[in-house]
């Protein structure tokens, strides 16, 4: 549906107007076409009015982040090239004047190209709308009336509130469950009503409570005048400040303050008049009545739903309750498939423990959708991932994967990505923390002199090898570009070394062109029996070997790398889980120089747990990084901390190096995200080096002791700061968490 949504309080608002961008944001979710006119402040009380004698003038309002007080007001609506889509609901309306002209203007003014309006939503409203003493003075309701009095089916929407804290769960779930509700009455609209006034009970587990037809609850001001009096020696006070305190039914009269009376009165005292209604007499009315009222319905804690008709009067033949099909239906549809249990089992307890097993529900296929449309979350193998759907429905289909990401994830484009950002960024942070090498394209052996010809800096380095003496070579770590788990690494100083790495890798020409390379995902062909896969004999790369590195007194001179789980998210914000891993040599490290027999010897060198005993991770191969020594010798007791800061700063750049630097081979996608495995090397002066990224880590490596504690939480965390706030359930975490720190918030301007 095109759903057009005003209100009487205004742009979004913690202090006026904290429900209507999570409202929109739902609706959008649920496939709906919202177009958004509001008044430019708080309107309350004003009814079906209009304000006359004066020009309309609208501005321009772009939402910000759920819940944050961050939109923008322009005075002018953003420009768009001919060959951009138009963002739908990134963009609202704002006018000076009242709902009922929000809905004129916005049915006959704006968003025309969208197509006809097929239903207005007012609201939702700051505060209930029950009883005829709210509904004949609502600007809320006035909104939807105006809706009707166009010919336009109308629903006006209001949240009872009991607590001001604004929960975003609580409102999560009442936008849900208005939406469902919207969804239900436009389809089911009942001859001779012109519109819905809907009271939502802002409690936890409204969706849970019944819903009922009600009638309005005739009732009257009792207590006297709604104005109090306010001697004129005191200035006018803000109206929306008097808006509040009308709220909160708590403040002191301004006559009380006034510091006394004049000496000499006329006949007829000057006085100035304050709206100050005398609520009890609503609440005394709605104790005292019968159940069936749309008051004693939301008192009870159950959403009421009274048609009405333009005339002010509830439509008569409505009564009992309201049954929502799939009442249970689930906030999203999940489908996890992983190949492998470990985190199969640990990504749907995730699910369970940070969404509650009733706001999801497991599926195996997308056929089992409700329909294409129903918010769906993947967590699958990246070539089971179904793309298709995830780019035809941006704004309900969630996964957990990026389509092209090459820049970072294959060795020898991600050496190009950072060669060059430190190219046009000479001062970038990555210049000192990532060995550059040299990359460069061979398929046999025999033409190894014909590939170094490109690579002439590596040429000359071991040229001049030749002549130094051995603890003076520089070493250099050959990587096959595309290699995973470790396989394919080697060691060398001299081009012989490298000619004979070469030889030990040559294949039949058979077997060679029956390995195919996947355009995008990690490969899996079968490995050769020389540990390294034989589709990957083609691009390598050539870095410098990181000596000395960082060797702890409790680490038995082992050398050790840093794992570091990386979450990215939508297009782009990009964090870092501070719970790390330390992954640790099978065998004590010693230079390659030292002795040239160890350097086939991968176990002292390589750190990967694939070269352990049976392949598989031990206490002595991987621990915490924070419970790593806490003090060493000339790096104080603080180095931890300055590892983790600059691997967040690192981090953060070499994400913006590949989005904005490598944009073919790096495209995020706004209704995506993706874990990655970043490894650094720590060096004996403490500097954090990175090594490479890897997508679809080996979480299994962390091993059974540290799964809960590790990949465990990092699902979790993963679940509260990329799911939830996709699907409008909760985003309070989206600028991170304790554990789950934002080190690059890079605006890409890709939306839905």
């Amino acid at each position: 549906m095109h759903i057009l949504v005003v209100n009487d309080d205004g742009p979004p608002s913690n202090q006026s107007s904290p429900y209507v961008h999570s409202l929109v944001h739902t609706l959008q979710s649920a496939g709906h076409v919202v177009s958004v006119v509001l008044p430019h402040q708080q309107r309350s009380w004003i009814g079906k009015a209009h304000l006359i004698g004066a020009s309309v003038q609208p501005t321009y309002f772009r939402p910000g982040t759920l819940h944050q007080d961050d939109g923008t007001t322009h005075a002018l609506p953003r420009c768009y090239s001919e060959d951009e889509k138009d963002h739908d609901g990134d963009e609202w309306v704002l006018i000076d004047s009242t709902p009922a002209s929000c809905v004129q203007i916005g049915l006959y003014h704006y968003f025309q190209e969208r197509g006809p309006v097929d239903l207005v939503v007012s609201g939702p409203n700051y505060g209930r709308n029950t009883t005829s003493l709210f509904a004949m003075s609502s600007g809320t309701i006035g909104g939807a009336m105006e809706a009707a009095a166009c010919g336009k089916r109308a629903v006006a929407l209001s949240y009872a509130f009991s607590s001001r804290d604004h929960d975003p769960v609580v409102i999560a779930e009442a936008s849900g469950h208005s939406v469902r509700l919207i969804e239900y009455l436009a389809k089911n609209w009942a001859d001779g009503v012109d519109l819905y006034s809907v009271n939502v009970p802002l409690e936890p587990g409204v969706s849970q409570n019944k819903i009922f037809y009600t009638e309005m609850l005739d009732n009257r001001w009792k207590s006297g005048s709604c104005f109090q009096a306010v001697d004129a020696a005191v200035s006018d006070r803000n109206p929306d400040l008097r808006e509040h305190e009308v709220r909160n039914q708590g403040d002191k009269s301004d006559a009380q303050l006034a510091e006394g009376a004049p000496a000499q009165r006329s006949r007829i005292q000057h006085k100035h008049f304050q709206w100050a209604p005398n609520f009890s007499d609503v609440y005394k009315s709605v104790e005292e009545s019968q159940p069936g009222n749309d008051g004693w319905t939301v008192k009870e804690g159950m959403t009421s739903v009274t048609p009405l008709k333009v005339n002010f009067m509830h439509a008569p033949g409505f009564q009992g309750e309201i049954k929502l099909p799939d009442n249970d239906e689930p906030a999203l549809h999940s489908i996890v498939d992983s190949d492998d249990p470990y985190v199969q089992s640990l990504m749907e307890q995730a699910l369970r423990r940070r969404l509650g097993e009733a706001r999801y529900k497991a599926i195996s296929s997308l056929s089992d959708l409700p329909s294409t449309s129903t918010p769906v979350f993947q967590y699958r193998e990246y070539e089971r991932l179904d793309f298709e759907h995830v780019m035809f429905n941006s704004s309900s289909s969630l996964a957990n994967a990026y389509i092209i990401r090459k820049a970072l994830i294959r060795k020898h484009y991600l050496s190009n990505t950072v060669t060059n950002w430190i190219t046009k960024h000479p001062d970038s942070i990555l210049g000192k923390h990532v060995k550059l090498g040299f990359d460069f394209e061979l398929d046999y052996a025999e033409f190894l002199d014909d590939a170094l010809l490109e690579a002439y800096e590596l040429r000359d380095s071991l040229e001049k090898n030749e002549e130094r003496p051995a603890s003076e070579k520089e070493w250099w770590i050959l990587k096959p570009g595309m290699s995973d788990r470790g396989q394919g690494i080697r060691l060398f100083n001299s081009e012989e070394q490298l000619q004979e790495i070469f030889e030990e890798w040559e294949v039949d020409e058979s077997d060679a062109e029956s390995g195919s390379e996947r355009p995008e995902e990690e490969p899996n062909d079968e490995e050769d029996g020389n540990g390294v896969v034989t589709s990957q004999l083609r691009h390598f790369i050539a870095q410098p070997y990181i000596d000395p590195p960082l060797l702890l007194p409790s680490s038995s001179q082992r050398k050790f790398h840093i794992r570091t789980y990386v979450l990215a998210v939508g297009a782009l914000k990009v964090y870092v889980f501070d719970e790390m891993l330390a992954l640790f040599a099978a065998k004590p490290y010693c230079p390659p120089w030292e002795d040239e027999d160890e350097v086939t010897d991968l176990a002292r060198h390589l750190t990967n747990t694939c070269f352990q005993e049976g392949g598989s991770a031990n206490k002595e191969s991987v621990r915490r990084f924070w419970q790593l020594d806490h003090y060493v010798p000339g790096l104080g007791d603080d180095w931890k901390g300055k590892v983790f800061d600059q691997i967040c700063a690192v981090t953060g750049e070499v994400f913006e190096a590949a989005a904005r630097g490598m944009m073919i081979h790096f495209q995020t996608l706004p209704n995506a995200f993706e874990l990655y495995g970043l490894d650094f090397l720590v060096d004996k002066q403490g500097a954090a080096w990175l090594l490479e990224v890897n997508a679809y880590p080996d979480f299994a490596q962390t091993g059974e002791d540290l799964k809960e504690a590790v990949v465990g939480r990092l699902f979790e965390e993963t679940v509260d700061v990329a799911v939830k706030p996709f699907f409008g359930v909760d985003e309070s975490a989206v600028e991170g968490t304790e554990h789950m720190k934002l080190v690059a918030n890079i605006d890409l301007g890709r939306k839905f």
